[in-house]
């Protein structure tokens, strides 16, 4: 008997429901994880690149800053990434990449990895203009700075008094990262302030001269107020030498300014009897300590001092910003009317 052909089972509309609502979750799934991981929550176009985060910051605190800046478009997904990925806030200056999803902003903010702030310290006349300036660009305000800068304590501890703290600081250009300390601060300066008297011999030069570091980077102070001319600092630090050296005051204006903290001052006559350690008219010696940050070309014009007999100098007055040098007061005394006539030549008069 001939065996008829099984008819295949037609299949039921119920499995074709399934599978379109397997592929429906599939999709939304796929959807929401893509929101979630690859969509882009940081704007195309950034104001400001650079998103701040206080130190100590909670979650909600981090969406504030984020918020705040324009950083992010969408809360909830970030929100939803930091808690998948256990992110609870972590302080620091972090630059921030245009299109960025919530899981690569995440993942960039967990890492800690900080965008440094350059810090450029130059010529600043006191510590507290220094904790001014740099407050600028770390998260410590200049209270925080100037304390720990007042802490004869800790000052002792460095090997430094509130006379000589200035020597310190070596002007250059320093990284940092936004959220350092003040005593990370200082770490760093003590740590670039010893490699730089480790280099090039600078610490035998001083030893030769007979002066410590602090005493150096004093009479270095003095040189970079009176001159701008690293032409001529090696001469003139050679003056200042051969004063000390024959037991002369210094005589040096520069001083008076910082002994008055008359910062704008023209006429010093009216201060040259003031009652100050560092009035160099008045006191013999070198003052207590620097009266501003010196230039490295400075502190090498010293430590590198041209060996020669002059004691005096005077402005050329040509508006070169040079001086004329003399052995003698005779000498000086020459020079002196020469720096006359060139301001009348000039138009200036006295």
């Amino acid at each position: 008997m001939e065996q008829q052909p099984i008819e295949p089972t037609p299949k039921r509309p119920i499995f074709k429901v399934i599978g379109i609502l397997a592929l429906l979750v599939i999709g939304v799934g796929g959807y929401f994880a893509w929101s979630m991981f690859f969509k882009p929550n940081v704007p195309a176009t950034l104001t400001n690149k650079y998103l701040l985060v206080p130190s100590g910051s909670s979650l909600d605190q981090v969406l504030d800053s984020l918020n705040a800046g324009h950083f992010i478009l969408d809360e909830k997904s970030f929100r939803m990434m930091a808690e998948r990925l256990s992110y609870n806030g972590r302080g620091g200056r972090f630059e921030i990449a245009p299109g960025m999803s919530s899981f690569n902003l995440v993942k960039h903010l967990r890492s800690g990895k900080q965008a440094p702030v350059k810090v450029v310290l130059v010529n600043e006349r006191l510590p507290e203009h220094i904790a001014a300036k740099v407050a600028r660009f770390i998260e410590p305000d200049s209270l925080a700075l100037v304390t720990l800068l007042n802490d004869t304590t800790y000052l002792d501890s460095i090997g430094m008094t509130p006379q000589t703290l200035l020597s310190m600081f070596i002007p250059n250009t320093y990284e940092f990262f936004w959220n350092t300390s003040p005593r990370k601060f200082m770490e760093r300066m003590k740590k670039e302030h010893d490699r730089f008297w480790a280099a090039e011999g600078r610490d035998s030069l001083a030893r030769s001269l007979g002066l410590s570091r602090e005493e150096v980077y004093t009479v270095a102070s003095i040189v970079e107020r009176e001159t701008n001319a690293n032409s001529e600092k090696k001469r003139m630090a050679g003056v200042y030498l051969n004063r000390v050296e024959q037991g002369w005051p210094l005589q040096a204006d520069p001083t008076l300014v910082f002994a008055s903290r008359d910062w704008e001052a023209r006429d010093l006559a009216k201060y040259k009897d003031l009652d100050s350690p560092y009035n160099t008219y008045k006191y013999p010696g070198l003052p207590p300590g620097p009266i501003s940050m010196a230039s490295i070309p400075s502190l090498d014009a010293v430590l590198n001092r041209e060996p020669h007999k002059y004691m005096f100098f005077v402005a050329k007055g040509d508006g070169s910003g040079t001086h004329m040098f003399a052995e003698t007061y005779d000498a000086h005394k020459v020079n002196i009317e020469v720096y006359k006539r060139n301001l009348i030549g000039r138009g200036l008069g006295l």
